[in-house]
């Protein structure tokens, strides 16, 4: 996936390097495109983040049922009589 956005990057690139433009259409034209791919990284990185928060949440959920668990299983029932 990475490979094919670096591909699509680079014909876009190259397109624009080798288009009918003037040099500053050329660098409005690039720096409008290096906008956009700053906001879509920023965007993927963001849901990538939220991604780890909800499943460092889901673990926490687990471990603290577990966790949960094992003191109750380990929690003296009050009848065992003293030897």
């Amino acid at each position: 996936m990475k490979a094919f956005l670096f591909g699509l990057g680079l014909g876009f690139g190259v397109g624009i390097l080798f288009a009918p433009m003037s040099g500053q259409e050329t660098r409005d034209n690039l720096t409008e495109r290096a906008n956009d791919l700053a906001d879509t990284a920023r965007q993927k990185f963001e849901e990538g983040r939220e991604r780890v928060r909800r499943g460092v949440g889901a673990v926490r959920n687990v471990t603290d049922r577990a966790a949960e668990g094992v003191s109750e299983a380990t929690r003296p029932t009050g009848t065992e009589t003293a030897v």
